[in-house]
């Protein structure tokens, strides 16, 4: 059985705050500790389950948040960016199962520090009618490989959020969102037992099915500013609907992740 492991940091019990999540600021180098800690449990947890390899991929920010050297060594880690598959780069290595570890909600919401994709550039992303999340969109694309997600940790909205994506997959609740800078957390310790746990229990049992979109879809996508919008606009397949929304057609949810992820790419243009 190969496993892959996605691992973000909002979602990580003890973070609460943007200082904590951003390279420079003085709580990050304590937050990346917390989020490779949490990576390692979910790596445990799968080699406890009977696993054969393990790939890590670290999906946050500028993909090169966890210190490699602390990583397990049964493990290899999925580190860098620009990459065609982001979040879920190593999907398409024969994996049998995804885990998502430290995940977080969608923009707009009450959970811990809530965005989608990248905070300054998207208010909302919905595909085919449905708005998601990171956890749906990339659930989305590895059901594409015909990957299922066995397990996902986060806070309570983000479970509440995902749930009905994912009926089958078993939730790790790391802390309960009391806004969007604050919640109450389980301790780094409880947190990384209740996911190697979970991770364990999750592979041990029959897998869910996969979550797929059919194509073809339709991507709208709601820029936080006007200005935004006029700048992806610039992409002759973009059509927009409003002042801050515009809509483009993929043949994949692959197609789909690269093009928004372009979008984000391109927004650092009016940072």
């Amino acid at each position: 059985m190969k496993v892959l492991i996605s691992t973000d940091i909002e979602g990580v019990a003890g973070i609460v705050h943007p200082d904590q999540t951003r390279r420079g600021a003085p709580d990050y180098e304590r937050a990346r500790l917390w989020m490779v800690q949490e990576a390692n449990s979910a790596i445990a947890g799968a080699f406890a389950a009977g696993a054969d390899e393990v790939w890590v991929n670290d999906s946050h920010g500028d993909f090169r948040n966890m210190p490699a050297d602390l990583l397990d060594p049964r493990a290899r880690a999925i580190q860098g960016k620009p990459r065609p598959l982001g979040m879920m780069a190593g999907v398409d290595l024969g994996v049998a199962a995804v885990c998502l570890v430290g995940y977080h909600s969608r923009a707009h919401g009450r959970g811990i520090l809530a965005h989608t994709i990248n905070g300054f550039a998207f208010a909302s992303i919905a595909i085919n009618g449905q708005e998601l999340g990171e956890a749906g969109i990339y659930g989305a694309l590895a059901g594409e490989f015909g990957v299922p997600v066995a397990m996902a940790s986060g806070d309570d909205v983000f479970i509440a959020e995902n749930r009905a994506l994912f009926p089958d997959t078993l939730f790790v609740e790391t802390k309960r969102a009391t806004g969007c800078h604050g919640g109450i957390s389980l301790a780094p310790e409880a947190s990384c037992a209740a996911i190697q746990a979970g991770v364990a229990a999750a592979l041990g049992r029959p897998l869910p099915p996969p979550f797929r979109i059919p194509a073809p879809l339709t991507v709208t996508v709601r820029a936080q500013t006007p200005a935004l919008a006029d700048l992806f606009c610039q992409w002759p397949s973009l059509h927009r609907l409003d002042g801050s929304a515009f809509h483009f057609e993929a043949g994949s949810v692959a197609d789909a992740v690269r093009m928004i992820n372009g979008l984000s790419a391109m927004s650092s243009l009016l940072r």
